[in-house]
């Protein structure tokens, strides 16, 4: 059970859920359609509850290698909204200092390392990650998320592998969400479950329920325990569903439109709020405010971002590298 008073963890999950879903909503459906948005936009729409779940159960020597639908390990790390829009309109506020456009972020300083688009490439760099706290005397755990597509990649099974015989501490985040761009999950593997992968590696596999996140932060909580022992690593299948296309210029055809219903009454955020005002944790009112509270915070974020400059060409050459 989580170290928190119930009522207190779902607060701030709510919150968090509630400002991921409000900057994407804002990122995709206003400022990528105004233009000021030029690149892939790409968001966790209906998936909030597995990176915020996740993420509130690290600590600060723990490192995260987030995929892109994972938008709140950012915030729940210390990036502000503001940085998290400048970067996607390649301000100079930005992560990136308006070197990239979009989702390729990250920032060591709060123990992010940037996404890679081809997600399941990240999974050896998270065995690396862990492998290097290891070396350095750093009890922390690698938090590696991915999509269930990036299982049925080489480099997943790479990595993964590596980190069960060097029994490094990382927990494998799979965001199931049952299609991998447009190919539905019974197509890409044969198996029922992702988590029926783990026992190949002879690593501890589970199943969780992705759209009740505080079942994601408890599942975490035993992945996170079991990781930093020295027993190795723990693979997490977080069962939810893509309640959009895969990126914003997606409009989604080859999804049966039952699906988008079906699982749009499965919707975390809502789960969570009847949920706070069944067990008492909070009134409608409060509920209201935190919501009208969230949308003042991302209109101040969204106007300090658009006041950011972009960067001066003649910075262009800063802070890039050629490799010899």
């Amino acid at each position: 059970m989580s170290r928190q008073p119930q009522g207190a963890l779902a607060e701030r999950c709510l919150y968090y859920m509630s400002m991921m879903r409000e900057i994407e909503d804002r990122i995709e459906r206003k400022l990528y359609r105004q233009g000021k948005i030029v690149g892939g936009v790409y968001v966790g729409r209906g998936q909030e509850a597995i990176p915020v779940g996740t993420a509130l159960v690290a600590q600060p020597d723990d490192v995260m290698l987030p995929a892109h639908r994972d938008l709140a390990v950012f915030l729940i790390r210390g990036i502000s909204p503001g940085r998290i829009f400048a970067q996607y309109m390649g301000r100079e506020g930005g992560l990136t200092r308006g070197r990239d456009g979009n989702m390729h972020m990250g920032d060591l300083k709060h123990g992010i390392v940037s996404i890679i688009s081809a997600l399941a490439a990240t999974v050896p760099v998270a065995a690396g990650v862990a492998m290097a706290l290891r070396y350095k005397g750093i009890n922390g755990v690698a938090f590696s998320y991915f999509g269930d597509g990036a299982t049925s990649r080489g480099d997943w099974h790479e990595g993964v592998n590596f980190a069960a015989v060097q029994k490094l501490g990382v927990v494998f985040i799979c965001n199931n969400n049952q299609y991998a761009y447009s190919t539905p999950l019974s197509a890409q593997m044969a198996c029922a479950n992702v988590a029926d992968r783990g026992p190949a590696y002879n690593i501890p596999a589970e199943i969780v329920d992705g759209n009740d996140v505080l079942a994601v932060h408890e599942a975490t909580e035993r992945a996170r325990a079991h990781a930093r022992s020295g027993k190795g690593p723990y693979l997490l299948e977080c069962k939810t569903f893509r309640m959009t296309g895969h990126s914003a210029h997606d409009a989604a055809h080859y999804v049966p439109q039952g699906l988008f219903e079906e699982w749009g009454k499965m919707d975390p955020i809502t789960r969570l709020e009847a949920r706070m005002l069944a067990e008492g944790w909070a009134d409608q009112e409060a509920l209201d405010s935190a919501r009208a509270a969230v949308h003042r915070e991302v209109d101040e974020a969204v106007a300090w971002a658009e006041q950011s400059p972009f960067p001066d060409a003649a910075t262009l050459t800063e802070d890039v590298y050629e490799s010899l």
